[in-house]
Parts: C-alpha cells; structure tokens; sequence
C-alpha cells in the first residue's frame, strides 16, 4: 500500500465518453474497438497539444487534467472538430461521438492517479453533455 501522504493540486479535469458505446459494441466490436482506438489517438494528441496529460482511459472513456481551464476547453472544442470531420465519412448509426464535461476544481493526486471531487464532477457533466 502506497503510504506517501495525498498531495492536493487545482486542476482543470477533462472527462470524455462515447454516447451510445454500448450499442455500437453490440452492432459491432471489432469495428468499434478499431474506431476507438483511432479516436483515442486523435484525443490524446489533442491533449498533448494543449498542455494536458492524458490521466485514465478506462473502457470508453478518457480522461485528462490540464493546469489551465482555457487549454481544457480550447482542447475540447478541437476534439469535437477533429471528431466530427472523421464523422462525416461514417453512416450516422456508425459515427462515434464523445461527450466532453470539464471542471476546474480540487483533486487529490497518488503517483498517476488523481481522485476527488473535482474528477467527479467532471464525469458528471460529461454525462449531461
């Protein structure tokens, strides 16, 4: 067990997931996998570009912090539009996209990881987006 003491840090907490992941899975994974994996890589680029740092990628969802609120959304809103061009190839059922919540907020941190209110709060807007 990891008995360093919780560091706290402000962060701006980008949380990503696929809307409708299960049903593109169930239509077809290896199709799916292979998207994911594609748009992965474009998000994680997007990141990278603008100061952040990809935390977590469980499942269908990424997640990223960034030490400015304005590099969070600005990478947000280049991932939407890098998505959605890759889109327009795709039959609508076949289109994959991603819902975005960001936060600014308090975050404990443990080597990579990062917990807290801040994280959740994310998630949670991700998922009203």
């Amino acid at each position: 067990m990891d008995e360093r003491p919780a560091e706290r840090k402000l962060a701006a907490i980008l949380s990503a997931d696929v809307e409708g992941y299960s049903r593109l899975m169930g239509e077809d994974e290896l199709g799916t996998v292979r998207a994911l994996t594609e748009y992965r890589e474009v998000i994680s680029a997007a990141v990278a570009r603008h100061g952040g740092r990809v935390v977590d990628s469980p499942g269908d969802n990424v997640l990223a912090d960034f030490v400015s609120v304005v590099d969070a959304v600005q990478c947000a809103v280049n991932i939407q539009r890098a998505l959605q061009s890759r889109n327009a190839d795709l039959p609508p059922p076949r289109q994959m996209r991603f819902r975005i919540g960001i936060n600014l907020g308090d975050v404990i941190v443990q080597g990579e990881r990062l917990y807290g209110d801040g994280v959740n709060i994310a998630a949670r807007l991700e998922g009203l987006a």
